[in-house]
């Protein structure tokens, strides 16, 4: 089976080219779903999280995402707390998924993760799709998208490697500052040259 991993930053476009390869007909797997589903009611995953960052669950026993993301974009080592208790089973789920996918026999599986290079697993991946637009835009993306001031956004961008530094480690990369028909005319051509890895 060949995995190509997809990445992007906050506000570059990601879900977007994501929605546009599932209609595609790619089979995504995407790391935030995973990341929330281990880290739902029940799991030890929840616990661990709840045990490191008192106060982060609702009254329903849920994990208060706003709450958490606050505390940990706020601080650089209580980010990398949260991350070193979630990113492995994220992991462990993902690698499930793909034998089960593997073993129903599909051969192309594209994996959707934001921190796909700051993690550095582009190098288990078969290929790399970058989605890029120019950082003036993917702040001014963000800003409207989720109703921020430029000080939250830029905190929330300083928080990934920025676009230009994951360029070199894409294989593909997706152009996303220009309108819907562009982008999909470009992830058209990505997906072929996928396919065309055998």
């Amino acid at each position: 089976m060949r995995v190509f991993g997809l990445t992007g930053g906050i506000a570059s476009g990601k879900s977007t080219v994501s929605r546009m390869l599932r209609e595609l007909g790619a089979h995504v797997l995407d790391a935030d779903v995973l990341a929330r589903e281990v880290v739902e009611p029940g799991t030890p995953g929840l616990a661990a999280v709840a045990a490191r960052f008192p106060n982060v669950l609702t009254p329903e026993g849920r994990l208060d995402r706003a709450k958490l993301g606050a505390r940990v974009f706020a601080d650089p080592a209580e980010r990398a707390a949260l991350n070193a208790i979630v990113h492995p089973l994220v992991g462990q789920a993902f690698l499930e998924k793909v034998q089960a996918l593997a073993a129903q026999g599909l051969e192309h599986v594209i994996y959707d993760v934001p921190l796909l290079i700051e993690n550095g697993l582009q190098g288990g991946m078969d290929g790399v799709l970058l989605v890029w637009v120019p950082r003036p835009l993917q702040k001014a993306r963000l800003m409207a998208r989720d109703g921020l001031e430029e000080a939250a956004a830029e905190a929330r961008l300083s928080a990934q490697l920025p676009l230009d530094s994951k360029r070199p480690h894409a294989t593909w990369i997706v152009d996303n500052s220009g309108d819907l028909a562009s982008t999909r005319a470009q992830v058209e051509q990505v997906w072929q040259a996928m396919l065309a890895r055998g």
